[in-house]
């Protein structure tokens, strides 16, 4: 199951979730098998017969890992992991018991309730259900019976040196860094940027979703890593309200955390997600490599608007540009 969600997040695994008939029978007889084997296991058998059963139990819970895990799209991987992670811990709890090692017990027990918390703050920040998560479910609690809507237009290309221009003109910046940045390890530069237009005078704030970079947490890391100041990061809740009366925003890497179908199609599969309102700002600009949808599979109506531009191209390559583009605006 981690190896599978490793690939999805990874990219070397489609999204896209395994929709095989009977799916769930199927999950009910994998462990139904493994459930089975493990009991004769644990009956001390002969050697012959233990080792066969021990290795039916591994082979069937391997499918079914597999299996469940496949079954479920991309966009929830995040919590999959978290739930994996959970798992991890209650059983190495159980082997404490099983060993009667009390260290063993705690740690694990440390590691599970860790991970439940985590998958219950996700599921939060993504309007979803964990039940039906794990078992393959499709959208969020908010999302309608019907078709979802198609979204037509063309997206606005725009280049470094526009780009350059833009943020130098601007006053107020709200920079939405997304899981994009934080595989290319555009922070660096980025710092430098923002510490550049702070410098000038310039009004400069991240904006961290809750689920930003796959992970809770995951984004304020890089941040803190490069030297962000803290002060100038501030969560969804904080700023959501404050892009109406922003000059301009710069989404790097993210994609259905400012998703407006969220909020405007009650249809989609990510109805009633939490998302950034990028699009409120006067001007945004969204950085990624190319027009494809985010880990849902949901087109961003976002990338049609008329305030919007494409930068396309690799987060830190494109960064590292703009950082030198303003240095040479103002000299330094």
């Amino acid at each position: 199951g981690s190896l599978v969600a490793f690939g999805k997040l990874d990219g070397r695994m489609s999204s896209a979730p395994l929709k095989l008939n009977y799916r769930d029978q199927i999950n009910m007889g994998l462990g139904a098998a493994t459930v089975g084997a493990g009991a004769v296991v644990m009956g001390a058998p002969e050697l012959g017969v233990g080792m066969t059963a021990l290795t039916s139990a591994l082979t069937t819970s391997g499918a079914l890992g597999w299996h469940m895990t496949a079954s479920i799209g991309g966009a929830d991987m995040p919590v999959v992991i978290t739930v994996l992670n959970s798992y991890s811990g209650w059983a190495l709890c159980a082997e404490g018991f099983m060993l009667d090692m009390p260290l063993l017990t705690t740690v694990g027990a440390l590691i599970g309730c860790s991970g439940a918390a985590l998958t219950k703050i996700m599921c939060d920040a993504m309007n979803r259900d964990i039940v039906s998560v794990i078992l393959g479910g499709f959208g969020t609690k908010g999302t309608g019976g019907g078709e979802a809507m198609k979204f037509e237009g063309e997206a606005t290309m725009t280049n470094i040196d526009d780009t350059v221009k833009l943020l130098a003109e601007s006053e107020s910046i709200i920079v939405v860094p997304g899981y994009g940045l934080a595989v290319a390890h555009a922070q660096y530069p980025l710092k430098e940027m923002a510490e550049t237009l702070m410098n000038a005078g310039k009004k400069v704030r991240f904006a961290i979703h809750p689920v930003a970079g796959r992970m809770p947490g995951q984004l304020n890391v890089l941040l803190a890593e490069a030297g962000v100041p803290y002060d100038i990061v501030e969560e969804m809740e904080e700023i959501n309200d404050d892009f109406d009366e922003t000059d301009l925003t710069l989404v790097i890497g993210a994609n259905d955390t400012v998703n407006s179908a969220a909020e405007d199609d009650p249809n989609s599969q990510i109805a009633g997600m939490p998302v950034l309102r990028v699009w409120n700002s006067k001007q945004v600009i969204v950085m990624k490599r190319s027009l494809a949808a985010g880990y849902a599979g949901v087109d961003n109506p976002v990338f049609l608007k008329d305030n919007t531009d494409m930068l396309l191209g690799d987060a830190k390559d494109t960064v590292e540009k703009l950082s030198a583009g303003i240095k040479q605006v103002y000299g330094k």
